[in-house]
């Protein structure tokens, strides 16, 4: 008997071994960049013609191995990619070329894309730095409309002229620049198997309408930043905004004539793909909920005004779908939009019935205990003179997009203690 017992405990300590060295060399993959894929507003369609885009991404986790989501969600028709590499950027279009990689899919240095899906590329071998710019080239040898896009990309890239595939190229042939990123839509790293990804879910507020061009100064940028300075270094952040997003109604069609379809399907829509299909996500910062409230007498019909408790009910169901796969929902309060604007056409959003929702909408995210975590914004960047506006100093110039500075000011206002090892364990990250 005391044989039989001597042997079980040994048995049990060597099945306790091997699950602790099994951990210790798991991997998974987890996301260092991303774009949610939008329909191009209609009258900025691009078509490329036998030519490369070099398309430059800012990492916020890095990693030795490497791959790329590739989109074609919102085309008609299969999309060819020709050829595909990945590098180590070094200044604007011109890479490092010992980091260059050719990227295949299956094994093949070409792929089809059907239409209405999306492709992920075969890892890729390359030594990425976390916080470092990625040139990822892609060659379409067809006539290729990009209709799968992502509009506000707050970065250069670059476009090669008609003349066949450059995506090898160190010093990139550049014949023009855009600022979107068509097609490609997600770069993940292999990272252990405690790592995890943190998802912004919001609108233009989160994709950084307001910051500067090429300097990575939208919040989900700041906040990968303080995190890799902080030692969590396999925590990866992926921007989901979209410019004039709503968490309950698609792009409005009253607006079909300016944006199309381009301001995205609704909150509750996109959520699936956007924020539960990522590699690896543990948790997302919801920020959606501003234009339902402001596009009502602007951009749409005044008596399509939302509730407070419609707002709450898409909260809700946010909340309980991403907590049936294990993913900690950290709301954001709605900052002021008093004085906002839009240019052109020229439109105001403000009114006091607005606000009311607003403070309302406000006050349930930050004491109805429904979220798992809550970040007041609305605190950060409001003018404690007048609490309805943005205060100056934080202001982009159209009185609700925040300049770097209010951006920086909202990263710096996430408690990392959020993104803890306990926390994460409790979100299923072992």
């Amino acid at each position: 008997m005391v044989a039989t017992y001597v042997l079980r405990a040994m048995k049990c300590r060597w099945l306790l071994l091997a699950w602790a060295l099994l951990n210790l060399t798991a991997t998974k993959w987890i996301g260092t960049w991303a774009a949610a894929p939008q329909p191009p507003i209609p009258a900025s369609l691009r078509t490329f013609r036998n030519q490369t885009v070099r398309l430059i991404v800012h990492t916020s986790a890095g990693g030795a191995r490497v791959r790329i989501k590739i989109s074609n969600i919102f085309g008609d028709h299969p999309l060819l990619i020709g050829a595909a590499h990945i590098a180590r950027r070094t200044t604007a279009a011109d890479i490092d070329p010992a980091s260059d990689r050719t990227v295949t899919f299956h094994g093949q240095p070409s792929a089809t894309v059907a239409a209405r899906s999306m492709v992920v590329s075969d890892p890729v071998n390359l030594d990425l730095p976390a916080l470092s710019d990625l040139a990822i080239s892609l060659f379409f040898p067809e006539p290729t409309a990009a209709t799968t896009t992502h509009i506000l990309a707050k970065q250069t890239n670059y476009v090669s002229p008609e003349a066949g595939d450059s995506t090898a190229s160190a010093n990139f042939p550049v014949a023009n620049t855009i600022r979107s990123w068509p097609f490609l839509t997600g770069v993940d790293v292999e990272a252990s198997a405690r790592g995890a990804t943190i998802v912004a879910f919001g609108s233009s507020l989160t994709d950084g309408d307001g910051s500067t061009t090429d300097r990575n100064k939208r919040f989900p940028d700041i906040l990968a930043e303080r995190l890799q300075n902080d030692g969590r270094a396999e925590l990866g952040v992926l921007n989901e905004g979209v410019i004039g997003n709503r968490l309950l109604s698609d792009s409005p069609p009253e607006t079909v004539h300016l944006f199309g379809a381009a301001l995205g399907q609704a909150g509750l829509t996109r959520f699936q793909r956007d924020v539960l299909d990522q590699s690896g996500v543990k948790f997302v910062i919801v920020g959606l909920g501003i234009n339902d409230i402001a596009f009502p007498g602007s951009f749409t019909p005044q008596n399509q005004m939302v509730t407070a408790g419609n707002l709450i009910s898409g909260y809700r169901q946010l909340i309980k779908r991403a907590h049936r796969e294990g993913i900690r929902v950290i709301g954001t309060t709605m900052p002021p939009i008093e004085n906002s604007f839009f240019k052109d056409p020229p439109l105001t959003f403000f009114t006091p019935e607005k606000e009311a929702v607003r403070q309302k909408v406000n006050d349930w995210i930050l004491n109805g205990k429904e979220f798992d975590a809550v970040i007041d914004f609305d605190a950060v960047v409001r003018d404690p003179s007048r609490p309805t506006r943005i205060l100056p100093a934080y202001d982009s110039g159209d009185h609700l997009h925040p300049n770097d500075a209010g951006y920086i000011a909202q990263a710096n206002a996430i408690p990392l203690a959020l993104f803890t090892p306990e926390i994460r364990a409790r979100a299923g990250v072992r």
